[in-house]
């Protein structure tokens, strides 16, 4: 098996690489090499961005965000492992198609284009991809982020999340992974091992959907794992408890890559 020791942390949707910072350090204690890339329009802090869209944010498509990561790895050492969350988690599919990763991690990921969303994804997701909306950015109010990230916290503890996490997001992004061919992923294919990673309760991406996504894999060659997490909402990787599912992580990698 083919081992590396380099992650590249891949934030989704609505929130920034400031989001990974307690995942960077845990992985950093295992002796992995770990970057925490922002993807284009995002970079800052995410107060700041809320108060101040960054320029280049609402001209950020899917396609942007997949290659800025792909001009990431073509200057490392080696090949990375690549975890993403919600969006990123189909990023992580497609840098997995495009063999630029030894093994991809998505946590409550996003659908591709040629995987139907069910209605309750529809439903949380509409604000964003409003075609009515034209080019601005979307900034969720505390109410959304409550509904589609928050639902399991308390509203103290949810107010908190916002003020940590939450920042304006491309409507671009959204609508291209609905519209844009870029955006589906070829199933037949062979492909490096792949982890699907759902939350219980999350309301934006249900576990039905995430095994579905998992489901879809046909190569009878190529690793591809289903874990739930009790408990948990789309706030997975930020929520009490995300150790264990940072642990879990751990241990697949080692299970999977190292011979």
């Amino acid at each position: 098996m083919i081992q590396s020791k380099t992650i590249i942390l891949i934030h989704g949707l609505f929130v920034n690489n400031t989001s990974w910072a307690a995942w960077k350090a845990f992985f950093e204690q295992k002796g992995y090499t770990v970057y925490t890339p922002a993807n284009p329009g995002h970079e800052g802090n995410p107060q700041a961005l809320r108060n101040q869209t960054h320029p280049q944010l609402t001209q950020t498509s899917f396609e942007d965000v997949v290659n800025n990561i792909i001009k990431l790895i073509d200057t490392l050492p080696e090949k990375p492992i690549v975890v993403g969350h919600s969006l990123a988690g189909l990023v992580v599919q497609k840098l997995i198609e495009l063999d630029k990763a030894v093994a991809g991690v998505s946590i409550d990921g996003a659908p591709p284009k040629n995987v139907l969303a069910p209605w309750s994804t529809i439903k949380v997701v509409y604000p964003v991809v409003d075609f009515f909306k034209g080019n601005s950015p979307f900034m969720g109010s505390k109410a959304w982020y409550r509904k589609a990230f928050f639902n399991n916290m308390s509203l103290t503890e949810s107010e908190q999340a916002f003020e940590d996490i939450a920042v304006p997001e491309s409507r671009k992004i959204a609508r291209d992974t609905l519209l844009k061919p870029f955006a589906k992923v070829d199933f037949k294919k062979a492909h490096q091992p792949l982890l699907f990673i759902a939350g219980e309760q999350d309301a934006i991406f249900n576990p039905k959907l995430t095994k579905k996504i998992a489901g879809a894999y046909k190569d009878p060659n190529s690793v591809v794992d289903y874990k739930e997490f009790q408990g948990r909402s789309h706030f997975i990787a930020g929520q009490k408890g995300w150790e264990e599912v940072a642990q879990y992580i751990d241990q697949w990698i080692s299970e999977k890559l190292v011979a």
